[in-house]
Formats: structure tokens, C-alpha cells, sequence
């Protein structure tokens, strides 16, 4: 009994240093992946707060022109405005209170709504593509969804795609008005 513990305790000895190695190897790994995974956390954490859901521009125009010019460049790009709703129409007739010119215009580019539709059924929940014009402070600020924003709760690549070229075309609505 005397030799095996004896050399069981050899061969420990002899290993002490590999394992004592390996062990801090196994400690440095492991710290790595928590930063790295500390990282990623602080990164997500960050866009959540900066990624903006829309994108903008203030114009100086008059209200009526600017929504004529943001139809037209719509048109441009294949959307085609489903919906118009006069927020300050809606709010005077149903809450009896004022409010500042603000209309939601519902754009849908058919090509790319048929497209998310046979990707993703549930996706009609977020259709159309939401663009407003607002007056503040006597400037006229035009507004679009950022698709890429509003597809991030949606776990489908084919989506991630095309959220990605209706995005480039709202960016190019917004830029040439």
C-alpha cells in the first residue's frame, strides 16, 4: 500500500507544474470569454439606447407641401400611401383638444410587403412602413421607421434582408426631400 501511495504521489509532483498550467490556462480562457461576453453586453446595451427606430429630416416649408413632396418621393421609391391619418383632425373630433399638425402617412411598397409576408405571416403587425410629418416650432419635420430597428424582435434572416433594402429606400425618401 506504502509504493502505490508513494507513487501516486510521484506522479502528483511530477504533474503539479502541468496542471498548475493548465489550470491557468483554463482560468485565463475563462476570463476572456466573460469579457468579451461583458463586451457584447455593454455593446447591445448601447445600441438599444442610441439605434434611433426612425430617421429624420426638418424642412422649411409649408405643412401641405412638404406632405405633396414626401408622397411624391414615396411614389419614387415604390410606396404607395395606404393610410393618412390627420392626428390633429382625430384628436380635435374625438378628445375636443389642440394639437400641433401631424399627420401619419402608412406607405407600403407591395414588392417588398409580399415579399416579408411569405417570409414571416405575424409580420403584417408591423406593416406598413409608418411615415410622419410634423410641424414644430414653425419647421416641418418628416419621420420614417427604421425597418432594420423594428425587425430586430424578429428572429428571421430572410426579414433581416429585406428590412435592409426598404430601409435604403425610406433613406432615400427622407434625402431627397
Amino acid at each position: 500500500m506504502f509504493s502505490f501511495l508513494f507513487s501516486f504521489f510521484t506522479i502528483f509532483e511530477q504533474y503539479q507544474e502541468f496542471f498548475k498550467e493548465f489550470l491557468a490556462g483554463v482560468e485565463f480562457f475563462l476570463s476572456i470569454r466573460i469579457e468579451e461576453e461583458n463586451n457584447i453586453l455593454t455593446y447591445l446595451q448601447q445600441m438599444s439606447t442610441t439605434m434611433k427606430y426612425y430617421m429624420s429630416k426638418t424642412l422649411s416649408d409649408s405643412f401641405e407641401n412638404v406632405i405633396e413632396k414626401v408622397t411624391v418621393a414615396l411614389k419614387k421609391e415604390g410606396f404607395g400611401v395606404l393610410t393618412d391619418i390627420d392626428i390633429k383632425d382625430t384628436l380635435k373630433k374625438k378628445l375636443d383638444v389642440d394639437f400641433k399638425p401631424y399627420r401619419i402617412l402608412g406607405a407600403c411598397n407591395p414588392h417588398f410587403a409580399y415579399q416579408a409576408l411569405q417570409s414571416e405571416d405575424k409580420i403584417g403587425t408591423m406593416l406598413p412602413c409608418n411615415v410622419i410629418v410634423q410641424e414644430n416650432h414653425g419647421q416641418i419635420e418628416v419621420s420614417a421607421v427604421d425597418p432594420m430597428a423594428s425587425m430586430q424582435a424578429v428572429e428571421n434572416e430572410a426579414l433581416a434582408d429585406l428590412a435592409a433594402q426598404v430601409r435604403a429606400k425610406l433613406e432615400k425618401v427622407i434625402a431627397s426631400i
